[in-house]
């Protein structure tokens, strides 16, 4: 990728849409002036975009958002076109050209797909366009059921190496209580670390055009700050916030890891945060602490047990014999083919079973510690 500061900024559903649940093109159009604003003095900006169901809603006829799965679906087909084509027109005013990029988590856990993805949204970034990035919800089924573009955004500016990842959303920040019951809560300005404390301060869900709250906001921010990328909830519709938050102003709630703390890289973070597990694999309390103290890939001579119906290239936890989850990665080995390998070396596995069967059940690189 070329020069210059990096911003993915992430626009929520209940931020996108006027009262009667439409998109609001006006404030489409501010938001593009502050993203013009910031390509004119060298700041380079991916949109992640939630807002294709409401749209598609609107298009369709809908009353309310729908509840099921393949009518979600179905809005998110009709109103992605209507969602990217608002962006389109206000920057293409500007002479800035605008690229619809839809991703699905599932698309990227491939390494090449991973890197492919990251060099297509360089190179755009390269050529002056905005990207715009939303899920692809009508082939993706773990966006409604698991998450929402919360993460997604977190998972963009890990992918391409953001310099910072803001969070438009439908309220000023993270507060010590909710502000709309406790009138005694107060605007948290900073966070270094996300612990049981600040999530327990988190509500649910948020509107009825969004699938997120303040907890999914909180995790995403954790995953950035496991990235070392600061992160900043704020309210989105206030004027001119994308460039103060850009300048640095004390603004929302601000989420940056003390300096020197050790980062993860992307494609760790997406392979541990963005896909659902499929199953399990719990380590002796050896097999733990070489993970844990030495960067150790889970090797099967080190797995007690194994849980769970999955395929070989499919995430699952990794359980210390105590229960506790110490991290995320891709097995090598079908939920099958664990149970035979479990508990033996790689040299007994490959005297049964050949040499291209005896590799570590997941690799270091495909690890995300927890």
């Amino acid at each position: 990728m070329g020069e210059g500061r990096l911003i993915v900024v992430k626009v929520g559903s209940s931020t996108l849409v006027d009262d009667a649940g439409s998109l609001d093109l006006a404030f489409v159009r501010s938001l593009c002036d502050q993203v013009c604003a910031l390509l004119d003095g060298g700041t380079r900006v991916v949109v992640v975009s939630s807002g294709a169901a409401a749209c598609g809603r609107d298009v369709l006829g809908l009353p309310a958002r729908p509840k099921d799965l393949r009518t979600l679906q179905a809005c998110a087909a009709a109103g992605q076109a209507t969602l990217t084509q608002a962006y389109a027109d206000v920057l293409r005013e500007r002479s800035v050209p605008c690229a619809q990029v839809l991703l699905t988590r599932r698309d990227v856990m491939d390494r090449d797909a991973f890197l492919n993805a990251r060099e297509t949204l360089g190179r755009l970034l390269d050529l002056g366009a905005v990207p715009v990035v939303n899920e692809n919800d009508t082939v993706s089924t773990a966006e409604f059921a698991f998450g929402d573009n919360d993460m997604l955004g977190a998972l963009v500016a890990a992918l391409v190496g953001a310099d910072l990842y803001v969070i438009c959303s439908d309220v000023e920040g993270l507060y010590t209580a909710n502000p709309q019951e406790d009138p005694a809560a107060t605007l948290i300005e900073r966070v270094s670390e996300v612990d049981q404390r600040l999530s327990e301060m988190a509500g649910g869900a948020g509107t009825s055009y969004g699938t997120g709250g303040m907890s999914s906001k909180l995790r995403a921010a954790r995953a950035m700050l496991a990235a070392g990328i600061p992160t900043v909830i704020c309210k989105g519709r206030r004027p001119g916030v994308l460039l103060e938050v850009a300048s640095g102003a004390a603004v929302g709630t601000r989420f940056e890891a003390p300096e020197g703390a050790a980062h993860e890289a992307g494609r760790k973070l997406w392979i541990g945060l963005a896909e659902v597990p499929r199953g399990s694999v719990t380590l002796d309390a050896g097999a733990t602490r070489a993970v844990l103290e030495r960067g150790a890939s889970v090797l099967p001579v080190g797995i007690v047990a194994t849980s769970g119906d999955y395929r070989s290239g499919d995430v699952v936890n990794v359980v210390s014999c105590s229960g506790d989850v110490v991290g995320r990665g891709v097995a090598r080995y079908s939920s099958e083919d664990m149970t035979r390998v479990r508990g033996l070396k790689l040299d007994v596995i490959e005297r049964f079973l050949g040499h291209a069967a005896a590799q570590p059940a997941i690799h270091r690189d495909d690890l995300l510690v927890f």
